[in-house]
């Protein structure tokens, strides 16, 4: 039960610190273009992630990086994060936070779909709540409807791809092996946003990497906080604890954006969340043999 707290703890950590970077990122954006900020962000993470390899004396780059399944991870990780720093710079910060919630049964759609994954009629209703709450949340075809919404969605398949890749990657990489290869992926794709741009975007401001530099440092934070959470204890209690960040997140598109997120915004969130909850409750009384 300790190891649990001590898990769970680290979870909140690492979802209070998503949020803030989340807001960081935002921020930053509002003072150069998405691609410059990118590509900014993911430099500095990289140097983060790779000084930590150099202290202990590990290679930045291990050689599985170039396998098939760390490549099928990086290009995950490229969708997701182009889609993400778009939906962060383009849309509410409190419609991406709720949209991004459904990652998890994207997951678990996903392992069924590629490991063949056992999941009950009570999981398949969960997932089709998830989706469901995605869609109250979207509203495609009202007036509400915004396009930029659909970032996040793209976003949430990236990381959805990203993280099931991660299952099958070798356990001889290092949290900072793949956080410098994960960050390297985030300036590839600023470069590539550059690119579809066609012209050289402004350099940055000092404000606009004031804002990136708080992203990354408390982004390394944030992915050092979430691997301590996932190891210290019970995966299908601690995993739960990811929501919180949209509590976060709310607080935080409220206080420092000024966002009034409407009641349906709010019910697909509650939708969301919960679906995602009841999963994670039936896969763990399913693991216990319940």
């Amino acid at each position: 039960m300790s190891a649990n707290k001590s898990g769970a703890g680290f979870m909140i950590l690492a979802m209070a610190a998503f949020a803030l970077e989340d807001s960081f990122f935002k921020a930053a954006t509002q003072h150069s273009s998405v691609g410059t900020a990118l590509i900014c962000f993911g430099l500095m993470g990289l140097a983060l992630f790779a000084s930590q390899s150099w202290r202990r004396g590990e290679a930045v780059w291990h050689p599985a990086c170039l396998k098939r399944t760390m490549l099928l991870r990086s290009a995950f990780e490229l969708l997701g994060r182009l889609f993400f720093a778009l939906a962060l710079a383009h849309a509410p910060l409190s419609s991406t936070s709720a949209i991004l919630q459904a990652a998890p049964i994207v997951v678990t759609l996903g392992a069924i779909i590629v490991f063949g994954e056992a999941v009950g009629w009570r999981r398949w209703l969960a997932m089709a709540l998830g989706f469901l709450g995605v869609l109250v949340v979207i509203r495609p075809g009202f007036e509400s409807f915004q396009i930029t919404s659909l970032y996040a969605l793209l976003a949430t398949i990236g990381f959805a791809g990203r993280d099931l890749a991660t299952r099958a990657s070798p356990p001889a990489m290092s949290t900072a092996q793949l956080g410098s290869l994960g960050f390297a992926v985030v300036s590839v794709a600023g470069l590539l946003l550059t690119a579809l741009d066609g012209a050289l975007p402004p350099p940055p401001t000092g404000q606009s990497l004031l804002f990136t530099a708080g992203a990354a440092l408390v982004g390394v934070l944030a992915y050092a906080a979430l691997t301590r959470a996932m190891r210290a204890g019970d995966v299908g209690f601690v995993a739960p604890y990811r929501y919180t960040r949209l509590v976060f997140a709310l607080l935080i598109a409220f206080t420092v954006f000024g966002e009034r997120p409407d009641p349906l915004t709010l019910l697909g969130a509650a939708i969301i969340v919960l679906a995602g909850l009841y999963s994670f409750a039936r896969a763990r009384s399913a693991g216990s043999g319940r």
